[in-house]
């Protein structure tokens, strides 16, 4: 029997993840082709979690192994309480059919193909799945037009680029839950788009989780995009996950130094208490040890010494159990910040 302060079981469950590739990937930093190392993430049912990290810091990764396209190197991924993660060849392909777990592309214009119809897009994983009516499958495309807040008379009929940038992210949007995926990826859905349409792509995935009982995850490389939205954040660095935990405490009590520096540099984030970049500079004096030894984070923070050649696992905060940091320094940083320099006088 559960109890009221226990939480669902999550949908997803990925537990010491990694991913390699057969050469090392531009744009990461570990080495000899890995991506993700030994990530734990769970993801349960009607959340928003995000994720956030530079470019190159595994988070992409992640979405991809779980949807079936890359094959982890090593860990779990648990999807309703079925191992995905071991899939291969024909089952690999039905769960991928299946459409339980759908990814929507960073760039929809790149990611919808240009010789379909709007209409045509959104249907083909209902064809691909094979479960529905021709006269079912076109009901489903319709209803999920509307969902995104499209005209289907308007649209369906379209080519992907006659619609404007806001159209095409809800047209990708709509092709993702034909199916009523059970967990949605969402691949910086926002990264290219302005500030209205931002907000409307935002809300809209809000609603979304409302309306279908979504799971969603939603990849970023900024935390001002996540902050009204998610109810968790993990923080990825290197291919590591170095934080996580429910998004207000982490934005508002970083405990990993690189999520600090994230909500300093983040002028739409926080209060005037809020640390400044100032107070975050790396160490004067580098690690003695290579990079790709320890802490993915030594050689930029400014809290180094030397139990950081060890690489910390995620832990949890003794004040929040359901916070965990992987730093050898997280309850202590904050002892040794510097003063932040004071404002200089106008003339």
């Amino acid at each position: 029997m559960t109890t009221a302060h226990e939480l669902p079981v999550p949908l997803l469950s990925v537990r010491g993840l990694s991913v390699s590739y057969a050469a090392p990937r531009k744009g990461t930093h570990l080495g000899t082709g890995a991506a993700l190392a030994e990530a734990d993430l769970d993801v349960r049912p009607g959340e928003i979690v995000g994720i956030v990290g530079e470019t190159g810091s595994g988070k992409t990764t992640l979405a991809r192994a779980t949807v079936g396209l890359v094959a982890p190197a090593a860990g779990t991924i648990a999807f309703a309480g079925s191992d995905v993660g071991g899939l291969r060849g024909r089952a690999r392909r039905a769960f991928r059919r299946s459409g339980q777990v759908q990814l929507v592309f960073q760039d929809p214009l790149r990611s919808l193909d240009p010789d379909l119809t709007i209409g045509e897009i959104v249907r083909e994983p209902l064809d691909i799945a094979g479960t529905l009516s021709r006269a079912e499958r076109q009901e489903r495309v319709v209803e999920s037009l509307r969902l995104v807040g499209l005209d289907p008379d308007a649209v369906l009929a379209r080519h992907p680029r006659q619609l404007s940038g806001g159209q095409r992210q809800r047209a990708s949007l709509a092709r993702a839950i034909s199916t009523r995926p059970r967990l949605l990826f969402c691949d910086e859905p926002v990264s290219a788009l302005d500030v209205s349409n931002r907000n409307l792509v935002l809300n809209l995935l809000d609603q979304l989780r409302r309306d279908l009982d979504l799971a969603v995850v939603i990849i970023a490389h900024d935390l001002s995009s996540l902050a009204g939205i998610a109810d968790r954040v993990a923080v990825f660095y290197r291919g590591r996950i170095v934080e996580q935990g429910p998004i207000r405490d982490v934005l508002e009590d970083p405990a990993h130094p690189y999520t600090a520096l994230l909500t300093a540099s983040a002028p739409s984030i926080g209060d005037e208490d809020r640390l400044r970049p100032d107070q975050l500079k790396p160490a004067p004096d580098a690690p003695a040890w290579p990079a790709d030894l320890g802490c993915g984070f030594a050689h930029r923070c400014p809290f180094v010494h030397d139990a950081c050649a060890d690489q910390p696992r995620p832990a949890p905060l003794p004040h929040a159990p359901a916070r965990q940091a992987a730093c050898h320094v997280a309850t202590t940083w904050r002892e040794r910040l510097a003063p932040p320099h004071p404002h200089k006088e106008s003339a």
